[in-house]
C-alpha cells in the first residue's frame, strides 16, 4: 500500500436528508447524486440510510482532499459506486478528479456505516 495523505470522516442525520428528499425531491437527488447512484439507493429497502450514507462520504472525500466546497465543484463529481464484491468505491469526476490527480492520488478507502437515525463514512486517500 502507498502513503497515506488524506483522511476524511462525516456522521449525517438519516432525517436531514430525508426532509431534503422529501421537499426538494428528484431536485436535490439530481443535484447531489449520479443517475447510477439514485439507482442503487432506490432499489434498497432503507433507500434514505444508503442516500445519507453517500451524502457522509461525498463530505469525508472533501475533507480528505483537504478541501472545502467551491463554485466548479459539483456534488456529482464524487461517486459512491460498488465493486464485483459489493464493496463501496469513490469515483472522482471533473475537477475533483484533477485535485485528486495533482496530489498523486491513486487509491481511496472508503467505509459507510448506519442505521436507522445516522450514516458515517471514514475515507482514506492514498498515494
Amino acid at each position: 500500500m502507498g502513503e497515506i495523505v488524506g483522511l476524511g470522516t462525516e456522521i449525517t442525520e438519516c432525517l436531514r436528508i430525508a426532509r431534503l428528499i422529501q421537499r426538494y425531491g428528484e431536485a436535490f437527488l439530481g443535484r447531489v447524486f449520479t443517475p447510477e447512484e439514485i439507482r442503487y439507493c432506490q432499489s434498497r429497502r432503507q433507500s434514505t440510510e444508503h442516500f445519507t450514507a453517500r451524502w457522509a462520504a461525498k463530505k469525508a472525500v472533501l475533507k480528505a482532499l483537504g478541501l472545502s466546497w467551491q463554485p466548479g465543484f459539483q456534488w456529482r463529481d464524487i461517486e459512491l459506486a460498488n465493486d464485483q464484491d459489493g464493496q463501496p468505491m469513490i469515483l472522482l469526476h471533473g475537477p475533483l478528479n484533477q485535485a485528486a490527480r495533482q496530489m498523486g492520488i491513486r487509491q481511496w478507502k472508503v467505509a459507510l456505516a448506519y442505521c436507522r437515525t445516522h450514516a458515517t463514512a471514514t475515507v482514506i486517500a492514498i498515494q
